[in-house]
């Protein structure tokens, strides 16, 4: 197969940079003693609740360009004074906001993505990970979940993590903004790492309001793009883009509603699908049925994902694992892994092409 890999140097340079930041974010592990280490793990969540709070009281937002003493910020957010200043001093000795002055608060460059108002604004992320459905199935039902096999998650709600939002609109809000926060976050500049020129359409599926398919499309004029998601989420995508992007561009999209575990839309020999973090969430079973779905047609499938090493991990794509282990059926997959399920399908070998983010592109040969 030929290979269709781009900035190759970029993208060489990135995965050294992925590595030295593996090995600087293992340090602490080598250099603390291992029974310091040990407590400053077990108690690591004390930082992860005062930042909650913090995001809660959107203390980042209040402070803006401000610089305020705990007492007007206190006021302006509704706590007491000398409580917000000790979860302040706190946060600030972890390198999240700055005390200029005495008794004086203000946002720093790492608080500043805490503002609503930054176009990278992760606060719909901390506050999904801290909310109560997430924290209850880590702190009440992983052990169990551990000892039995079963989904945490789900022993505490009844249903998984995408069944469970089915139900709760309010949380299924919160999660799409979360990834929305990962789309602006990541951007779509990996997705040029590949070479889409061949090809005269795409199919994202599970591509939610099309983020993705439109970096694409910004960099090969000549596509077309299918967006291929839940009726629910596809209502919302339509008018989402209106007068975000050239009404030229939007001409070249349509958006489809469907479930790829029963069908997937209709494909040819110069159309490719795109699957992008989709069967992380997913269990091998569901896996294995959108693939075959996949394999009905005469069309390349370019999979977008994390590739799991057999050992020594990053901490970043264990704790995604962890992720999924706690809400879903699914799990970040290991090569054999991942053969695994292409070969239940009835695909070859895939090619596996790195990329400027934590995903590697895996390239699935046209169905036979």
């Amino acid at each position: 197969m030929k290979s269709f890999a781009k900035n190759n140097m970029a993208v060489k340079a990135f995965q050294r940079a992925l590595k030295f930041a593996s090995w600087m974010q293992n340090l602490p592990n080598k250099m603390a003693p291992p029974p310091m280490r040990l407590m400053q793990i077990g108690s690591l969540y004390w930082q992860s609740r005062a930042l909650y709070v913090a995001v809660r009281l959107d203390v980042a937002t209040v402070l803006s360009n401000l610089t305020l003493t705990t007492t007007e910020l206190a006021e302006k957010c509704g706590c007491n004074s000398d409580s917000l200043y000790r979860l302040l001093r706190m946060l600030i000795s972890m390198g999240i906001f700055v005390e200029p002055e005495s008794g004086k608060i203000a946002n720093n460059s790492m608080s500043a993505y805490l503002d609503r108002e930054h176009p990278q604004c992760v606060r719909s992320m901390i506050l999904m990970h801290n909310s109560p459905q997430l924290t209850r199935s880590w702190t009440e039902a992983l052990e169990d979940g551990v000892c039995n096999g079963e989904i945490p998650f789900k022993c505490l709600f009844g249903k998984d993590l995408f069944g469970y939002m089915e139900a709760d609109q309010d949380f299924a809000a919160l999660f799409a903004s979360a990834m929305d926060t990962t789309d602006a976050l990541i951007g779509g500049g990996f997705l040029g790492d590949f070479d889409w020129s061949r090809y005269e359409r795409l199919i994202d599926v599970g591509g939610s309001k099309g983020s993705k398919a439109i970096a694409i499309l910004k960099q090969f004029p000549h596509l077309k793009a299918v967006v291929f998601d839940y009726p629910k989420v596809v209502e919302k995508a339509r008018g989402y883009w209106q007068g975000k992007v050239d009404d030229s561009l939007l001409e070249r999209i349509e958006f489809v509603a469907g479930d790829a575990r029963e069908s997937v839309p209709e494909a040819g020999e110069k159309d490719v699908y795109l699957l992008c973090a989709v069967f992380h969430g997913l269990s091998d079973a569901d896996s294995v049925a959108i693939l075959k779905n996949l394999h009905t047609f005469p069309a390349d499938v370019a999979i977008f994902d994390a590739v799991m090493a057999d050992r020594d991990e990053s901490l970043m794509i264990t704790s995604f694992d962890m992720q999924m282990l706690i809400s879903t059926e699914g799990r970040e997959r290991t090569a054999s892994e991942w053969q695994t399920l292409f070969d239940a399908a009835g695909f070859g070998k895939a090619e596996l092409y790195n990329t400027r983010s934590l995903w590697k592109l895996q390239l699935l040969e046209l169905a036979d």
